[in-house]
């Protein structure tokens, strides 16, 4: 099974922003933790904090993976752009957010990425990605 892990805009800054929200793990170490949980999956991780970028990575996979696993932070409110390109692909998409987004800022409440994902785990910190890679297997 081959699986990628899309992570948008300032999600290259976990482990040092906002650490009250978001925790004081970097991802690419939190990345290993889920290698190593997951060795029977192919797992492979992106991030950019280019929407162009993310598009591209989308057209990339989106027909050979078996699944993909995205937050795509301040874009999950913004990019109709990214919710069409989850809708021109066939590979299925988990939508996740390490905060309750719902607990947050009004902006934050809606998700243009969320009637097109095939489901969205948020609130659990950086288990919300495990919990997504789990609803692959």
């Amino acid at each position: 099974m081959k699986l990628l892990i899309l992570n948008g805009p300032n999600l290259n800054l976990l482990g040092k922003r906002e650490p009250e929200i978001y925790g004081s793990e970097t991802f690419e170490d939190y990345f290993r933790t889920l290698q190593l949980k997951f060795n029977d999956v192919e797992l492979s991780y992106f991030q950019s904090n280019s929407e162009g970028a993310i598009i591209d990575k989308l057209h990339e996979v989106g027909f050979s993976f078996d699944g993909i696993v995205i937050n795509a932070g301040a874009y999950t409110h913004t990019s109709i752009a990214i919710a069409d390109a989850i809708s021109g692909i066939t590979t299925l998409v988990v939508e996740v957010h390490i905060s309750n987004v719902h607990n947050r800022e009004a902006f934050r409440h809606k998700s243009y990425l969320s009637p097109v994902c095939k489901g969205v785990i948020l609130g659990f910190g950086l288990k919300s990605y495990e919990l997504g890679i789990e609803s692959f297997l």
